[in-house]
């Protein structure tokens, strides 16, 4: 394992996968998934589509068809100016904390 990946995993949410970190995050109704891959010195915004029987889907799914509900959703990347500042900002921090040139997160891909 990487030890920014090692290191980043030891903040507050942030899981290993391979060669990536990933942290969620809820906030305002939106819900992301925030990778960072080490060998790329990179960091990707995930949309995160509601779990499946949530009441938030369960109202969306109102008005398609039964057997849409059963497709699996799928996570769709965000353009990093379409992230909220605060969430950007405590990724910044988390890097910075692991030792990661918090630059990073500004990196287009």
């Amino acid at each position: 394992m990487h030890d920014s990946i090692a290191a980043l995993v030891r903040q507050e949410g942030w899981h290993a996968e391979g060669a990536a970190a990933r942290v969620h995050y809820d906030g305002g109704g939106a819900r992301f998934a925030v990778e960072f891959y080490a060998d790329a010195e990179c960091v990707l915004y995930w949309t995160v589509p509601a779990a499946a029987g949530t009441d938030a889907e369960d109202a969306a799914d109102a008005s398609t068809a039964a057997d849409d509900s059963t497709a699996p959703a799928t996570a769709a990347p965000v353009p990093r100016d379409d992230i909220p500042d605060p969430l950007r900002r405590r990724i910044r921090e988390d890097l910075a904390a692991a030792d990661v040139d918090p630059s990073v997160e500004r990196r287009e891909v």
